[in-house]
């Protein structure tokens, strides 16, 4: 079932405190600074960190309208507050088919088996699951940008790509902050947390042939030199890493 804007769209002139980082693309703020990213993309409120942002998503989102809230993928710093904001606003939860059962389940599929250290994560910072209302797949488009399915951090991870200004949102295939110290630069997602790192490099690789101007991520800041990105992905190797 695709998504279909329910409501005509009216650009959003400001989000308060929030980052313009291209037209109709806003980064909400968050503490720490980009250590977890969720956007307002068009009409849609894309990821929402984790449990604890609930409150500081919702009040920046007062008096904006959305349509939908979208996942990059169903971890538990993407969707911990998915469910209090899709309550709160009324909003359809939308992800890739792959991600739904982690979507709905709250990232708890599988959870005993996990080690401690994951279990202990996951009580700090996940929230509820929530219903998924439709699913999105390679070559659709939301709220002005092309949704591509780029698994291997998760099997259902999506990008999303405005080729109008050359406008890439990447999620967790490549982060640009690295890991527990925070600081600045570019790292394919790390392969203990990724399932399959052979196709999140294969997807990171498709992501650089684009050409974007413009990149953004999961967590770190926005990126503003395309070829950067683009000669990190073609040295990125997780002999590397």
């Amino acid at each position: 079932m695709p998504y279909v804007h329910t409501v005509p769209y009216t650009a959003i002139e400001s989000i308060p405190g929030a980052e313009r980082v291209a037209p109709d693309l806003w980064l909400l703020r968050g503490r720490p600074r980009h250590k977890f990213n969720a956007y307002v993309m068009g009409d849609v409120l894309l990821d929402a960190r984790t449990r604890h942002a609930a409150r500081s998503i919702l009040r920046q989102l007062e008096g904006v309208y959305l349509g939908a809230h979208v996942l990059t993928h169903a971890h538990i710093d993407h969707m911990g507050a998915s469910h209090e904001i899709c309550e709160r606003l009324g909003l359809p939860l939308l992800c890739h088919e792959a991600d739904v059962g982690a979507a709905e389940s709250g990232c708890r599929l599988g959870l005993e088996s996990k080690p401690r250290f994951v279990r202990l994560e996951h009580r700090l910072l996940a929230g509820p699951g929530h219903k998924v209302s439709a699913r999105l797949d390679e070559g659709e488009e939301i709220a002005g940008f092309r949704v591509l399915h780029t698994p291997g951090h998760s099997a259902g991870h999506l990008a999303f790509w405005r080729e109008s200004d050359r406008v890439l949102i990447v999620g967790d295939v490549v982060f640009n902050v690295r890991p527990p110290l925070g600081r600045r630069g570019m790292m394919l997602a790390p392969a203990m947390m990724t399932p399959e790192p052979a196709r999140n490099l294969a997807a990171a690789r498709r992501l650089a042939q684009l050409d974007p101007e413009i990149v953004c991520f999961g967590h770190g800041p926005p990126l503003t030199d395309g070829e950067l990105f683009g000669k990190f992905v073609r040295q990125a190797s997780y002999y590397a890493t």
